[in-house]
C-alpha cells in the first residue's frame, strides 16, 4: 500500500485518506473544540506563555520542555490546528506566534459563559438569603 494510502499516524496527529485528525480531536470539529484539545496540555499551555512574550522558533519553544524537538513540532500543530497559534517559515526555521483571533474567540466564549454562572450564583445567593 502506498503511504498516501495508508495515511499517517502519530500520538498527536492522524492523517489518513478521508480524515485527519490532530491529538484524537477531528480536524473537522469545531475550532473551539480543537482550541480546548490544545489548551488540555501543559506543555502547549506553556508554550502560550512563551509566546506571550513574543515570537518564537519552534527550537526556542522546545528549549525550556523536557521533549525532543519533533514532540514540540506535534505539539506547535496542535495548538495551530486550534486556532491558538500562527507559524512562518523561512528558510530553515519555523517561528510561532499567538493568533490574535484565536485566543480572542477562546476568551470570548470563557467570558460567555462567566457571565452566565454568576448571574445563577447572585440569583442562588439571593434565593439563599431569603429562605
Amino acid at each position: 500500500m502506498r503511504e498516501q494510502e495508508r495515511g499517517y499516524s502519530s500520538n498527536y496527529l492522524s492523517v489518513g485518506r478521508s480524515t485527519a485528525t490532530v491529538g484524537r480531536v477531528p480536524a473537522s470539529s469545531n475550532v473551539l473544540d480543537r482550541a480546548f484539545h490544545a489548551l488540555s496540555d501543559p506543555g502547549r499551555r506553556r508554550m502560550l506563555e512563551q509566546l506571550a512574550e513574543g515570537p518564537a522558533s519552534v527550537s526556542e519553544l522546545a528549549r525550556p520542555l523536557r521533549m525532543s524537538l519533533a514532540a514540540v513540532v506535534q505539539h506547535v500543530q496542535v495548538l495551530e490546528a486550534g486556532g491558538l497559534i500562527e507559524s512562518r517559515k523561512t528558510g530553515r526555521v519555523r517561528t510561532c506566534t499567538l493568533s490574535e483571533r484565536g485566543m480572542r474567540s477562546t476568551e470570548q466564549w470563557l467570558t460567555d459563559r462567566r457571565t452566565v454562572w454568576e448571574r445563577r450564583l447572585d440569583l442562588a445567593t439571593v434565593l439563599d438569603e431569603t429562605a
